[in-house]
């Protein structure tokens, strides 16, 4: 698809979805709620998931490093994935097209579509779920906070965080289906 078809397209988009976007963005303006969506957000930059992560040989012994190595090489393949998106289909954030959506945030990129926040949280919910299914809860339940503050602190549209989830749990399955380890 051309830029300016797949401008054209977000511009569309954008328009159904800027109601939304601006009541879920109005919240930021308490300081509480902006401060708690920015530490998740910030954690999501990859703190929580990493830390996660060291734990793996600790929690399921040498199986646990060769786990780490394969949800590491998950997320770079997320990664590959977000920074191609980002580059192919250049989705101004919400807080650059709407003067009524607020940056609460410092945002890691330019372009909005898909959010790899998004990404790599449904991708690491599936494969710490996985690997450690006693924290299946406490992953699934940061993973859907990273996404709703991609969109509360006026970074992302709904679309983006629905995009990001859909494609960094596709990878983390198709991952976990190709290379399986115990």
């Amino acid at each position: 698809m051309s830029e300016t078809r797949t401008g054209n397209l977000f511009e569309r988009i954008d328009q159904m979805e800027v109601r939304l976007c601006r009541l879920m963005n109005n919240s930021s303006q308490r300081a509480y709620i902006r401060l708690f969506f920015r530490v998740i957000s910030r954690l999501g930059d990859g703190v929580f998931w990493y830390s996660l992560l060291l734990s793996l040989p600790y929690i399921n012994g040498k199986h646990g490093y060769y786990q780490a190595l394969h949800i590491l090489l998950t997320a770079l393949s997320v990664l590959a994935a977000y920074k191609y998106l980002k580059k192919t289909l250049v989705r101004e954030r919400p807080f650059i097209s709407f003067e009524n959506i607020h940056q609460a945030a410092p945002a890691l990129d330019r372009y909005s579509f898909p959010s790899g926040h998004t990404m790599h949280a449904l991708s690491f919910a599936i494969m710490f779920s996985y690997y450690i299914p006693q924290v299946a809860s406490l992953v699934w339940g940061f993973a859907c906070l990273v996404a709703m503050s991609r969109v509360i602190l006026g970074l992302h549209y709904p679309t983006d965080v629905a995009a990001g989830a859909l494609l960094g749990a596709s990878i983390a399955l198709f991952s976990l289906f190709i290379f399986p380890i115990f």
